[in-house]
């Protein structure tokens, strides 16, 4: 059977279109109401609206990436009984138009960073890459967070410091921009490009974040939790929570899901089998200690969405994105465990059994040069990827049966 092959959608005005994601044999579409503004419900009618343009094509609408948790409903704010009942709202309708599966995430302010938006591949492919030294020199020395230098190893400041020292203005301009508006507007960011000043508003929403901590958050996600697993239960949709990428500390902002005790606790806070995860091994192979193949068997019943690429790790904490097959991880075992999880699935009776996979970023190369997408995005790396992994899928689940 293998995993659903699906495809990350930007909407309408996304120049990868639908009749592309026919040719390319992809199965289920991954989008969101990209035009609705964080907090606000999701009409049905809206809902509809997309569910049946793809539907035309011979797709599903296979998972929400992403129903966007607001800001606060993350701090829990005095906004938060209305927020979390348009949120709630927005999920029966989902449900009652039968889309089962919700993708989110927790992070605060910042859904993820790269430094560098154009790593150049030793093949000439164009990569993503997060330099560990030259994001704390953003934080310290552009940004100017108050104490930001108390969060970071000696060793680790004093590479920031050279890092900055050897940057031109333009260049400490152009990488606060990428970090702040280019990696975030086209996902639901808090902040685009229409913004005069957007390191000064970056630095408000950080500041509201003064005093939280890891546990603090944590109780924050289980109040979520426990407001809309019910709600989730009753209409028939499964929540899939997205790990933190990358999966540490950054802007002294707390981080909560990038670990196996992170899943502990998650379960733990909320039974329900709706409350399930998005295993994503690019953002999870960011930290070195995770063992990816054991988390998948771990907590495999849990696993609602998979993102499947490669990142290689570099001694100092930093990593760029290699691709789909090669890099730190072993995919060939990260599949394989997916692909059992799958048949035990099918053998149990559960419905949940497709199990939907998209690649996750690519590798500009070839005619991607030639057009503008999202960072991480383009066409031709991505079709490269998802004929990997459907490949991969394909020679293991032959192997397997």
């Amino acid at each position: 059977m293998a995993l659903e092959k699906t495809w990350r959608w930007f909407g309408v005005k996304d120049p990868i279109t639908l009749d592309m994601l026919v040719q390319m044999g992809v199965e289920g579409v991954i989008t969101a109401l990209h035009h609705i503004p964080n907090g606000e419900i999701w009409e049905r009618a809206e809902i509809h609206k997309v569910k049946e343009l793809i539907e035309s094509k011979g797709m599903r609408w296979s998972v929400v990436e992403s129903l966007p948790v607001s800001e606060g409903i993350k701090l829990h704010s005095e906004d938060y009984p209305r927020l979390i009942e348009n949120y709630k709202q927005s999920v029966r309708n989902l449900g009652g138009c039968g889309i089962d599966t919700i993708c989110y995430n927790f992070m605060p302010v910042l859904d993820w960073a790269r430094t560098n938006l154009h790593y150049k591949l030793d093949n000439g492919g164009e990569s993503m890459y997060f330099d560990f030294p030259t994001f704390v020199a953003f934080d310290i020395y552009i940004l100017k967070r108050p104490d930001a230098v108390k969060d970071y190893p000696q060793e680790i400041v004093e590479a920031a410091t050279k890092a900055y020292e050897s940057m031109s203005e333009e260049e400490a301009e152009e990488l606060a921009y990428n970090i702040i508006v280019v990696t975030q507007g086209f996902i639901d960011g808090l902040i685009d490009g229409s913004v005069t000043d957007p390191k000064a508003l970056f630095l408000q929403f950080i500041e509201k974040y003064r005093g939280q901590d890891k546990n603090s958050m944590r109780s924050n996600l289980k109040m979520f939790l426990d407001d809309v697993i019910p709600v989730a239960e009753e209409v028939g949709v499964r929540f899939a929570i997205h790990p933190d990428d990358p999966p540490f500390p950054v802007l002294g902002l707390p981080r909560i899901i990038g670990q196996e005790e992170d899943y502990e606790w998650l379960f733990e806070a909320n039974k329900s089998v709706n409350n399930g995860i998005t295993f994503c091994a690019g953002s999870l192979s960011a930290r070195r200690e995770n063992d990816l193949p054991h988390i998948i068997e771990r907590f495999s019943e849990r696993i609602h969405f998979v993102h499947l690429r490669n990142t290689q790790m570099l001694e100092d904490g930093s990593f760029y994105e290699s691709g789909h097959i090669s890099g730190s991880q072993n995919m060939v075992k990260i599949i394989s465990a997916l692909l059992k999880e799958q048949k035990r699935r099918i053998a149990e009776g559960r419905e949940d059994v497709r199990m939907p996979v998209r690649p996750d970023h690519g590798i500009k190369i070839l005619s991607d040069y030639e057009h503008q997408y999202n960072p991480g995005y383009p066409l031709i790396g991505r079709l490269k990827g998802l004929a990997e992994l459907d490949g991969l899928m394909t020679g293991i689940e032959s192997f397997i049966e």
